[in-house]
């Protein structure tokens, strides 16, 4: 069997950020294989990453699903029923999860090398074979629904559901990961619904698989083929509607039930993530710049003035446009507007001129190294790549964002901020408590 190293890619010492060798490789399936030899002995991280998420649903009264296979694929299988199926991880010390973001659902374990073959297998089996019954269908589906009153008791949970709610208006990103209440009361009774949900996306063309680790890649394609490559490609694809542009300022206000800090979030649409054109990383640097603890903005209001005790920013880093959002929780009512009034004020100082070319410098340096410190572990190298791998199915992805940021100009900045952070596509987001 041929294994050739992926195009591009980077060798140690040669200037790449990510630094290890890896082979990628494609089954006839559809299914995605990428193998990283690490440096670290006898310990092998997976990750298998699926391409769907709440941006998948895209059928009205159907949101939460995604989230909701994060705990049906605990369920087991003819051949690996729970109880063994926990037995085989336990007794190989496998740390094992999963997680479901608006893009992607990720499950991973990390364990001796030496147990790669059999965990393998039991992922594969549950990946084509998952068995669940009517009663633990509708068991889980209660666990998420108090999974999602659980999260709704925090006053951030809610600011960030609002936020959604009132920046879309067609696109699946209007509603969070866990997906719209009512949808999640409902989803007891959609036990047929959710079989059909698994044949589409679980999917071996939706499907990447990272190792990580102490291994040798053509013994892993051999695993691979020997368990993965019955697995038969689907025929669904998902129409993810565009969402409208937005012409013109949004509002929205949280009266929330009880005592609590007032916040506001300030959010501008903003692009598609991408690793080919200066906008992501450029609005990666303002939020970084502009509202970081290391920004003006934060040094006064957090630091200086103390009328703040959490500002924070996420550009957008998502497959399709999403949003670019600056949250702050205020320590006295009578500063919401003026706390507001700042955040709108940065975002427009870095639309109207050119940041300080050292600032920039500074920051590039500081993200390099801190991604290098990052990858400490075969299991974190396999977290880090799951991400990148989930928006362009390639480890390449790494080192030509950074490359794109290391390029990145104060005009660049400028020209982003000028396209982005404007007032049309702007929503505001207030929320403030009953009075004690």
């Amino acid at each position: 069997m041929l294994l050739t190293l992926a195009a591009g890619l980077p060798l140690p010492g040669a200037g790449k950020i990510f630094p290890y060798p890896y082979v990628q490789q494609d089954l006839p399936n559809g299914l995605r294989l990428i193998t990283i030899p690490t440096d670290y002995p006898n310990i092998v991280s997976l990750y298998i990453v699926v391409g769907t998420a709440s941006r998948n649903e895209v059928e009205p009264g159907k949101s939460g699903f995604a989230h909701l296979f994060e705990h049906l694929m605990f369920r087991g299988t003819p051949e690996f029923p729970p109880e063994r199926y926990d037995a085989v991880l336990k007794n190989a010390g496998a740390a094992s999860n999963a997680f479901t973001s608006d893009d992607y659902t990720a499950y991973h374990a990390t364990f001796s090398k030496e147990d790669l073959p059999q965990i393998l297998s039991l992922e594969a089996d549950r990946f084509q074979h998952l068995a669940y019954d009517e009663a633990a269908f509708r068991t889980e589906t209660l666990a998420v629904l108090g999974e999602y009153n659980k999260n709704s008791a925090n006053p951030a949970s809610r600011l960030r559901e609002t936020v959604r709610a009132t920046a879309f208006r067609t696109h699946s990103y209007r509603h969070t990961t866990m997906g719209f209440l009512a949808d999640i009361q409902a989803m007891p009774g959609e036990y047929a619904y959710s079989r059909q949900f698994f044949d589409r996306y679980y999917r071996p063309e939706y499907t990447t698989i990272i190792v990580a680790g102490d291994v040798d890649p053509q013994r892993v394609r051999t695993l691979i083929d020997e368990r993965w490559s019955t697995w038969k490609h689907g025929a669904y694809t998902a129409q993810i509607p565009a969402e409208p542009a937005q012409n013109a300022p949004r509002t929205a206000h949280v009266d929330w039930p009880s005592p609590t800090l007032p916040w506001v979030a300030v959010a501008y649409r903003g692009p598609a993530w991408s690793d080919d054109t200066e906008e992501t990383v450029a609005l990666d640097a303002v939020s970084r710049l502009a509202f970081g603890e290391n920004s003006p903005l934060y040094q006064k209001l957090v630091i200086a003035e103390q009328k703040v005790d959490v500002l924070r920013a996420g550009p957008p880093e998502h497959l399709d446009p999403e949003l670019f959002d600056i949250v702050a929780r205020v320590k006295n009512p009578a500063d919401l507007g003026a706390v507001e009034a700042q955040i709108v004020a940065t975002a427009q100082q870095f639309a109207a001129a050119p940041i300080d070319e050292k600032k920039l410098q500074d920051l590039k340096e500081h993200l390099r190294y801190d991604f290098a410190l990052q990858l400490d572990s075969s299991e974190s190298i396999a977290h880090t790549l799951a991400a990148y791998v989930a928006l362009r199915h390639t480890p390449e992805s790494v080192n030509r964002y950074y490359d794109m940021y290391a390029r990145l100009s104060t005009e660049d900045i400028r020209q982003a901020a000028r396209k982005y952070l404007v007032e049309s596509g702007r929503t505001v987001v207030t929320l403030t408590g009953s009075a004690k």
